[in-house]
């Protein structure tokens, strides 16, 4: 709805002002101009009325200021235009450089993985000679430990054939008993003849008995020695079979590390990963493995030694009782006939 007593000074003033601000000036831009009053046809007219007495010279000022304003703009454009220009050319020789140099890295990056594949390539050639020589190193270990359970039965033969010896001495002990005992009914018969004797003889008798009596004391004493040390080498060879077997026990850990080995060359596809610490352990099992076989040979010649020795020293022990027995017979026997010839 128009605004009461709106007046051509009025439309004229806001004109000028949209004018001046470079709009143009429509019926509604002035009408907007005047705070949404007047009405549109009262502006139009006022407006026709202002062109009519602005006349030409008015029209063509309005077109310079016009020309001016594109000409500014034009300017405006142009200089944005030149900056974006140079700031897209800028960005592209820097993305140019960075290509560049992605590149020349991405060559020597080629380089280098080609120069790794070349040293894997080494690495699993060394690694396949490795494997055939713990291969070997198996098949050896293998000879090895069925000569080490061949020996171990050899062993177990020989204790058998002690074992057998050794009752065979037991039965030859039981035998000089008996004679022993018969020996002493012959000498209970003829102790009416011995009491005869002359007391010098007697006198004689009874030096030499002392005289056993020292060697029995003697003989005594060695039976203990030999008694110890027949324990002692008992608890030796206890103590090598015993190492005896813990060796067995890690031979047959060796082998289930040999097939933890063979199980390694299926995983072909993690060899660069796997190279060092195979190589580490393959040294190591052979080091496990010499020690193995050195320790072995150690201990069957200390078995060995241990079984002749304790041979030798249970039939020493044997033969010593058996003299030891006889020698106590014959004493008492002489005691006796002393006795008896003093009454």
């Amino acid at each position: 709805m128009g605004r009461s007593g709106l007046y051509k000074s009025d439309v004229k003033q806001a004109r000028d002002i949209l004018l001046a601000q470079g709009k143009h000036p429509s019926v509604d831009a002035v009408r907007i101009a005047l705070g949404n009053t007047g009405s549109k046809t009262t502006i139009h007219k006022y407006l026709k009325e202002l062109q009519e007495e602005d006349g030409v010279d008015r029209k063509s000022s309005i077109s310079e200021i016009l020309q001016d304003l594109v000409e500014r703009l034009a300017g405006q454009l142009q200089a944005e235009a030149n900056e974006k220009l140079d700031a897209a050319t800028a960005k592209h020789q820097e993305q140019a450089r960075a290509q560049a140099e992605l590149i020349s890295a991405l060559r020597a990056e080629v380089a280098a993985v080609n120069d790794r594949l070349e040293q894997v390539s080494q690495s699993l050639k060394k690694e396949q000679g490795t494997h055939a020589a713990t291969r070997e190193a198996l098949q050896d270990l293998t000879v090895t430990h069925r000569a080490a359970e061949q020996r171990i039965v050899g062993l177990q033969e020989r204790l058998q054939e002690n074992e057998q010896y050794r009752q065979s001495l037991e039965q030859k002990h039981e035998h000089a008993r008996q004679s022993l005992e018969h020996y002493r009914s012959s000498v209970k018969e003829q102790r009416e003849q011995d009491q005869r004797r002359h007391e010098q003889q007697v006198q004689q008798l009874q030096a030499e008995m002392r005289q056993l009596q020292q060697s029995l004391v003697v003989r005594q004493e060695e039976v203990t020695r030999l008694n110890q040390e027949g324990v002692r080498l008992v608890s030796d060879l206890s103590h090598a079979r015993k190492s005896l077997h813990d060796e067995q026990a890690n031979g047959r850990q060796l082998a289930q590390r040999l097939e933890v080995l063979q199980e390694a060359e299926q995983r072909g596809r993690l060899i660069e990963v796997q190279l060092a610490e195979k190589t580490v352990l393959s040294e190591r099992l052979a080091e496990q493995l010499a020690a193995a076989k050195a320790q072995a040979e150690g201990y069957a010649r200390q078995i060995r030694e241990l079984e002749l020795s304790l041979a030798s020293t249970q039939a020493r022990m044997e033969v010593q009782q058996s003299l030891n027995e006889e020698l106590r017979s014959y004493l008492k026997h002489q005691n006796n006939t002393g006795k008896d010839e003093s009454k």
